[in-house]
């Protein structure tokens, strides 16, 4: 065995192998948007344009977002160590909630501009309005042709997407004022429309945003809230008498794990039971990684962990001294038992060893 392959089996990695498309098309869409974006700048600074102006500065955050895109696929494809157990995928989320700050950042700038406009008109030059704002048209319908190509769903290229819809947006606005101000001379249609993309803008920001910030809080995936979970076992897995403790989280988009406690009817099936409700969870609910903890039965209830003890408990008899020492460990592990992150990286069937053993799992 190779110290890599030594590495990935001690750490149990979970991180999924980043698409090396995806940071390819990613790569050459910041080259497009952040080239073009100067040539929209100098157009919207000669032709005196709001409208260019705006989609330049969203040309601006597009890169920015782009080149923060191609960092956090980058980080993604690091390896899992002995401090980071998911790798550094989470970094995409990240980046996905930094690029719908960033929408929101720039629609306020627009819509401030937009009301200086309309309070303090400026003289617009529609032919070279119209030239830049065309071939800006082109230039994003090229990236965002580069970007759907493939694997979209990350919510890392979805926001790039994002922003250059709204880009192409922008885009053919400009396009319209440019030929409302060539046929009419009325100015005002340049803010108007600047107005307008920036709501169109300003609603994309707002699905992305709570879609990240979903994930960062530990959300669980639509399809899989906790109590669907609970009642799918319940109903379809022979054996299960309860189900408690359920906690499913992504670590990024599409990347599903999940922790959850089972008490069965008969303790000698743990086995059999433990990795039939792991297979029904992931095939049913698309988990990518399932740990299942047995709550067995011949374990005496415990007290809630903020009150003390009634009082000494009784010397167990004298056959019975294994099965306290058992019993202890498994009550100081409810104690400490914070249902977190930790779960995930257990293997779902070590939690149902026989618990005639050492090592027995445990609620």
């Amino acid at each position: 065995m190779s110290v890599h392959d030594h590495h990935e089996h001690d750490h149990h990695s979970h991180a999924p192998t980043v698409s090396h498309h995806n940071e390819r098309k990613v790569l050459l869409s910041f080259v497009l948007i952040f080239a073009f974006m100067i040539v929209e700048v100098v157009g919207g600074l000669m032709s005196g344009s709001l409208a260019l102006l705006a989609d330049a500065g969203h040309m601006l955050t597009d890169a920015a977002a782009l080149a923060l895109a191609y960092a956090a696929f980058r980080f993604g494809r690091r390896a899992a160590d002995s401090r980071r157990t998911f790798g550094y995928l989470r970094f995409e989320v990240v980046a996905g909630f930094v690029n719908a700050l960033t929408l929101f950042g720039i629609v306020v700038w627009i819509l401030w501009e937009a009301w200086r406009r309309f309070h303090q008109p400026h003289p617009v030059l529609a032919g070279p309005m119209f030239g830049v704002a065309v071939a800006g048209l082109l230039v994003n319908l090229w990236v965002l042709w580069i970007l759907t190509r493939g694997d979209s769903d990350h919510v890392n290229v979805r926001g790039a997407v994002l922003h250059v819809m709204g880009d192409l947006l922008g885009s053919v606005g400009a396009v319209l004022a440019a030929v409302v101000i060539w046929t009419t001379g009325w100015t005002p249609i340049d803010p108007i429309l600047s107005v307008v993309v920036s709501l169109l803008i300003l609603r994309s920001a707002w699905v992305l945003l709570k879609t990240s910030l979903h994930i960062l809080l530990e959300g669980a995936p639509a399809h899989a809230a906790p109590e669907q979970i609970a009642a799918y076992l319940m109903d379809t897995v022979t054996g299960v008498a309860e189900v408690r403790h359920v906690h499913v989280w992504q670590i990024t988009s599409g990347r599903a794990l999940a922790t959850l406690h089972v008490r069965l009817v008969e303790d000698d099936d743990a086995r059999i039971v433990s990795r039939a409700v792991e297979h029904a969870v992931k095939g049913r609910f698309s988990i990518e990684h399932v740990t299942v903890a047995i709550d067995w039965n011949d374990d005496a209830p415990h007290p809630d962990c903020s009150l003390a003890h009634p009082g000494p408990m009784p010397p167990p008899p004298a056959h019975a001294h294994g099965h306290q020492a058992e019993h202890r460990h498994d009550h100081d592990h409810d104690h400490d038992h914070g249902h977190g992150h930790g779960h995930g990286h257990g293997h779902g069937h070590a939690a149902a060893q026989s618990r005639a053993g050492p090592h027995r799992a445990h609620g």
